[in-house]
């Protein structure tokens, strides 16, 4: 039986995944949803302001060593391709499957901001005005999202080749929304790459709510 670790997108905590989780726990495997630092209910200003992408790679690594995870699948959604990627580096080969769930597939020396499409930059630099350091969730959606910390969007990776070694590595793209999305560049670098195996989902971003039945029949594949 797998183990997954489920780390959620820009705003977002564990309740991101709640439709796809018992789905995964009911075929027999262990399930591990984060909510990652300066996104909890309690965080205070401070630690919003200071968290930061290594911050939220040591929220996954944290876990890996107190559940003792020695082979995790590791699913990041959005933002958290940036997570999943900076994690599965560092993580000594903990990580047995990396699934990028609609999510950022960045090269060392990127971040979220320059992966990101001019439509994603207005809305963090907008967000954040208020604060500067807390981007404020985008009108309509779900209304448990937070402020999500502003350096984790910001933060370039340092990867050190590591993440070349995880056995398998996976690309989902949610095709229904493609006249915003940011990934249509990256699925198609991602198709050409034969280290990669690509999936397409006819959803928009929020697959996991959308269809969370395709979500995890994917995950179990």
């Amino acid at each position: 039986m797998a183990t997954f670790v489920l780390v959620p997108g820009g705003w977002k905590g564990s309740w991101s995944f709640e439709a796809v989780v018992p789905l995964l726990e009911r075929a027999g495997h262990t399930v591990h949803a984060l909510t990652l630092t300066g996104l909890r209910p309690d965080d205070d200003n401070a630690t919003v302001a200071t968290a930061n992408l290594d911050t939220h790679a040591d929220d996954v690594l944290r876990l890996l060593d107190r559940a003792h995870i020695t082979s995790a699948t590791l699913v990041g959604h959005s933002y958290a391709g940036m997570v999943v990627a900076a994690a599965a580096d560092r993580a000594d080969g903990r990580i047995s499957r990396l699934v990028h769930l609609d999510a950022y597939v960045p090269r060392d020396g990127e971040s979220c901001w320059s992966s990101t499409n001019q439509h994603f930059r207005e809305v963090f630099a907008a967000g954040a005005a208020a604060t500067g350091y807390a981007v404020r969730p985008p009108d309509g959606g779900d209304p448990r999202r937070r402020p999500h910390p502003l350096a984790s969007f910001l933060q370039t990776i340092r990867l050190t080749g590591a993440l070349a070694r995880v056995p398998r590595r996976e690309f989902v793209y949610c095709s229904g929304w493609e006249d915003r999305t940011p990934f249509a560049e990256l699925r198609t670098r991602l198709q050409a790459d034969p280290e990669w195996q690509v999936h397409d989902l006819p959803t928009g971003h929020d697959a996991m709510h959308e269809a969370p039945e395709a979500v995890a029949a994917l995950l179990l594949g």
